[in-house]
């Protein structure tokens, strides 16, 4: 499968992965998530180049992650903004930040914490059950057919591709 494909997989990751799954986007995002809004600004912090920043920022923009807000008319200047499609991003940030803390850190530790302004503690996210609060683990968890997988396999549209991605959970495709 080619990358350009994965935005027309039958996966939710695999669709996710196709807006923000290349190294400069979730980048950008960390940026913005950190309040960082102005064009050159994001590009001289990151010292990414103007036409791949342009290219993400439109990207996301596209994909209503971000939005452009004209904050100066006359020299028609925009800072990028998260809309809510966007600020749901923000779990995933934390999430793999978590990950590069614990696997991917250097001898020094963590180079950022997140302090939460309520009991003002260092965060430890986690993944929890919305309806029990138990924790989620691979060990704990099994995937079934979601009514979209079952709406396309009853009007015949999933592709070869789509039945042996999904054969381990489904026998009956």
């Amino acid at each position: 499968m080619r990358w350009e494909e994965t935005s027309n997989q039958v996966c939710s990751v695999a669709r996710a992965t196709s807006i923000f799954g290349d190294r400069w986007t979730l980048i950008i995002l960390r940026q913005l998530f950190l309040g960082m809004r102005k064009f050159s600004d994001i590009q001289q912090a990151l010292g990414i180049t103007k036409h791949r920043l342009a290219d993400r920022l439109g990207r996301l923009t596209d994909e209503n992650i971000v939005f452009k807000y004209l904050y100066d008319e006359r020299y028609k200047r925009y800072e990028y903004r998260l809309t809510e499609k966007g600020v749901d991003l923000y779990a995933v940030i934390l999430t793999i930040g978590q990950w590069g803390d614990k696997w991917a850190s250097d001898n020094d530790g963590p180079p950022v914490e997140y302090v939460h302004t309520e009991c003002k503690q260092v965060a430890k996210p986690k993944l929890v059950c919305g309806c029990c609060g138990d924790d989620l683990t691979p060990h704990n968890l099994k995937v079934r057919m979601g009514p979209g997988l079952k709406k396309k396999h009853a009007r015949d549209e999933l592709s070869d591709q789509d039945i042996k991605l999904y054969s381990i959970i489904a026998s009956d495709i």
